[in-house]
């Protein structure tokens, strides 16, 4: 009998003992894959920055290279009609009655952040034409480059951007995610219909980067934030 009990005993403390070692494991394996998910975490791709936030926006210094006339900034056009159940504009391939709305709100907001110093193409497509139209009240023909942009993006970007001068581009969500494909921009965004994609450009080696973007709705926060000239500080 004793012999048998100290058997079952004996068998027990193994089993419990390889059951610490398999919990053991388990414990280790789970470090290992908490530890993984936070290297994971902390080595992924910045998120591009949306400058309708105040940190983002000075620390771009957004203003500065825009007074500078250093920027380009390559808007999307107004939301598109055959990819919309908002009734049309007009034509099927145009803007809708909404993407017109929110194109005359863009031209003011950037007839307040100053345009004297800018210059301004569409693509040839009437969706872009009429966006530039409602939003600034002047459109550009021939500017194929703006549609037909594989590879060819950053180049013609910076054969248009004239020193002194920012440049303002309406166009498609392909040619803005060329772009940033060409500047290798780690975590790239697909743009909302009349958002814009913000780029400083150096005069003095002409190097490109992304500063980030900013959603249609968000321009009057972005103004809103804009520096008190140095006379009424």
């Amino acid at each position: 009998m004793n012999a048998y009990v100290n058997h079952a005993l004996d068998g027990l403390t193994g089993r419990c003992r390889a059951l610490g070692k398999s919990y053991r494991a388990l414990l280790s394996m789970a470090a290992i894959m908490v530890l993984v998910s936070i290297i994971a975490f902390a080595l992924r791709p910045a998120a591009l920055a949306d400058l309708s936030e105040g940190h983002h926006l000075r620390r771009a210094n957004f203003y500065a290279l825009w007074d500078k006339g250093e920027v380009v900034v390559l808007m999307r056009h107004a939301e598109r009609c055959d990819h919309s159940t908002s009734p049309c504009l007009a034509q099927s391939d145009g803007i809708t009655a909404r993407g017109r709305h929110v194109a005359e709100q863009l031209g003011r907001r950037f007839q307040a952040l100053g345009l004297n110093q800018a210059t301004l193409y569409n693509s040839p497509l009437r969706r872009t034409e009429q966006t530039s139209n409602y939003a600034f009240n002047r459109t550009t023909a021939g500017q194929d480059w703006l549609i037909n942009c594989r590879k060819s993006m950053l180049d013609d970007v910076l054969r248009h951007k004239l020193d002194g001068h920012n440049l303002i581009l309406v166009t498609h969500s392909e040619c803005i995610s060329q772009l940033e494909k060409s500047l290798h921009v780690p975590a790239p965004v697909s743009l909302d219909y009349a958002a814009s994609l913000i780029v400083s450009v150096d005069p003095d080696d002409h190097s490109a980067r992304v500063l980030g973007f900013i959603d249609a709705r968000d321009w009057r926060t972005v103004l809103a934030q804009r520096p008190l000239p140095q006379a009424q500080r």
